[in-house]
């Protein structure tokens, strides 16, 4: 089969959709099928058996007949949707009726909705739902939006994998990498992973570490990530973290790291860490690229109470949950985790079987069979 996968950011631009993406081209490739990518100028790609074109420059009406032209060399198009990577532009929701007979896919990373005009109201649900009904199929990564699309005739959940997938280095010391991140044998290291964005908890997670300090737990913190390649806001809310972290008097405590493309240097600070704490502000949900990090090493990770039932998803099994938007309750939960050894354990060993729902062979493997579905369909 040839695969045609169109993405609005692909490596080395910065973002998990342009991770994702790759990381499914080369899983489905692994499968045998032919797959061609298509994204937006500057994309790079070193595996020859993946056919990259990067021929967008911007995302507008005069990529359109380039998109139609490129999509009859391929048996079945998957849209990567997230509006972020398209700069917000409305013309990838037309897509599918500008491809034409090429059947189309579209993966729904999230449902936010593009920016239009001021007060374009309604407007913005019309087009993201015109988007998902002209698709010949839809793909949910995960349970909040699939309950929006399950109306639609032909669906699918699919959850996103890991993003970070290198083993850790056969000689991976802890001590050593604790030590890098400034934490000595008694201090309670805590890591951040992610982009720096409104919906990432941040805020509460600070305010939290610095509670823990006045209350004499040796917290500290692990940043890793920064603004990003797709979202502009999350260049000026990085400068108001960087804002409160001086308000709160942190600095001495906080290893920043940024942006890190060597997987093998993400997990070692991640297992190195005594927990992950990613306290979306929005809940935990699939579609957390940076959880399921977390969940693929196997790390002890505190984060917020889903949307939604998640079924795979158990407190104080798999994840430790708290309250989103809650210094307080998350404060409350890293005081347990550092007086229990024994939960954080548990959390580890919830966390190792958890991983394997969360396979790339697994993911690609459900993701081709659904596209047969929507050939044959």
């Amino acid at each position: 089969m040839r695969v045609g996968l169109i993405t609005g950011e692909y490596p080395p631009m910065q973002g998990g959709i342009g991770a994702y993406t790759r990381i499914l081209a080369h899983s489905v490739a692994a499968l045998g099928h032919e797959v061609h990518v298509l994204s937006r100028v500057g994309s790079t790609e070193d595996e020859p058996a993946i056919h990259l074109d990067p021929l967008i420059g911007t995302w507008d009406v005069r990529s359109l007949g380039a998109i139609r032209a490129w999509a009859r060399g391929v048996d079945v198009v998957n849209l990567q949707y997230q509006t972020a990577a398209f700069d917000m532009s409305p013309i990838v929701h037309f897509l599918p009726d500008v491809i034409g007979r090429t059947p189309v896919v579209t993966t729904f990373h999230d449902l936010r909705f593009p920016y239009l005009f001021p007060k374009a109201g309604r407007l913005r649900d019309w087009i993201v739902a015109h988007l998902a009904k002209s698709s010949n199929g839809v793909i949910a990564t995960n349970h909040e939006d699939a309950l929006k699309i399950g109306h639609l005739p032909c669906t699918a959940l699919i959850p996103i994998g890991s993003n970070i997938l290198k083993p850790l280095a056969d000689d991976f010391d802890a001590v050593e990498w604790r030590r890098q991140a400034g934490a000595g044998d008694g201090d309670f290291l805590l890591a951040y992973f992610g982009l720096i964005n409104r919906s990432k908890g941040l805020e509460p997670l600070l305010k939290c570490v610095a509670k823990l300090r006045a209350e004499h737990v040796p917290a500290r913190l692990i940043m890793i990530g920064n603004a990003g390649s797709s979202d502009p806001t999350n260049v000026a809310y990085m400068e108001e973290i960087d804002g409160l972290i001086e308000r709160l008097e942190l600095a001495p405590y906080i290893h920043r790291l940024g942006y890190i493309e060597d997987d093998t240097v993400i997990g070692a600070y991640l297992t190195a860490a005594d927990a992950v704490v990613l306290p979306f502000a929005d809940g935990a949900s699939y579609r957390r690229g940076s959880l399921m990090a977390a969940i693929r090493y196997g790390c002890p990770t505190v984060t917020t109470i889903p949307r939604v039932h998640i079924p795979t998803f158990q407190n104080q099994d798999n994840l430790l949950l708290v309250t989103p938007d809650d210094p307080h309750a998350l404060t409350h939960a890293l005081h347990r985790l550092y007086e229990s050894p024994q939960l954080r354990v548990r959390l580890k060993q919830g966390a190792a079987a958890l991983a394997l729902d969360f396979g790339w062979s697994e993911i690609a493997r459900d993701t081709v069979e659904f596209y047969e579905r929507v050939i044959k369909g």
